[in-house]
């Protein structure tokens, strides 16, 4: 589970819930027309912005902001700098009954164990790294799609208050529920935005960044041990994909 996505939507939740019960009862800020206009509004919008597949994907997309295991780039090149050896020794064979967790990187090895030529196993991966960046992408528009509908949505539900309020201005009772409507959509419009779905978009652009690293980071080793590059040589060059602090600490190892 990442905490940091926990612990961060919570105490955002948190600190508003805790300014609206300090403010006054909870029940003021709860509106069903506003709820109406701005959630109901928001997803319908988006929905019509993508294909039904792509819309109800997004929810299991979202999972990743909340629970996302993946391996290190360090975990990696060792695995690949240990296939690497046993490739040189007792060729790509040997690499047929290696342990290997990552399915990216399973796929590669196949690939070389069933001869086939290198250049289609570079094309092959990096398609695949290609149509799973396509993929993520769909996600995150999603949800920034969703994070810029929100705030036009409430101010859709502004205007509707203010044009109930000026239309009942002869008759005090009618002013407050009109205005209460105008205030809680752009309320709801900024909580949705910015607490939610904004900040899920950003979190799965980091996901999607580091797998695509880690991809990348795969492919070459892939290649490396296809060329028959020594393995010293590899893992060299598969430094390169980490920060330099850990570049240090890794070549101590």
């Amino acid at each position: 589970m990442d905490l940091a996505t926990v612990i961060g939507m919570l105490g955002a939740i948190g600190f508003v819930v805790m300014a609206m019960l300090m403010g006054g009862s909870m029940s003021m800020f709860i509106d069903v027309p506003s709820t109406l206009i701005v959630f109901g509004g928001t997803l319908f919008v988006v929905l019509s912005q993508f294909t039904l597949g792509q819309f109800f994907g997004a929810g299991k997309v979202a999972g990743k902001a909340f629970m996302f295991k993946i391996d290190t780039p360090e975990e990696l090149i060792e695995k690949i700098v240990e296939m690497a050896d046993a490739a040189r020794k007792g060729g790509f064979l040997a690499l047929e009954e290696a342990e290997i967790s990552n399915p990216f990187m399973q796929k590669g090895v196949d690939m070389l164990v069933d001869g086939h030529d290198i250049e289609v196993v570079r094309e092959t991966l990096a398609k695949d790294i290609s149509m799973t960046t396509d993929r993520h992408d769909f996600g995150i528009s999603i949800f920034k799609g969703m994070g810029d509908v929100a705030p036009a949505m409430g101010m859709i539900g502004t205007l509707i208050g203010l044009v109930a309020m000026l239309s009942n201005m002869d008759d005090p009772k009618a002013i407050g529920p009109a205005m209460a409507v105008a205030l809680l959509t752009t309320l709801y419009g900024a909580f949705l935005a910015n607490v939610i779905c904004l900040p899920i978009a950003v979190k799965l652009g980091n996901r999607a960044a580091e797998e695509k690293l880690n991809q990348s980071l795969v492919l070459d080793g892939i290649v490396g041990i296809a060329d028959g590059q020594n393995p010293r040589v590899i893992e060299g060059i598969l430094k390169n994909y980490l920060a330099a602090s850990k570049r240090g600490a890794a070549e101590e190892e």
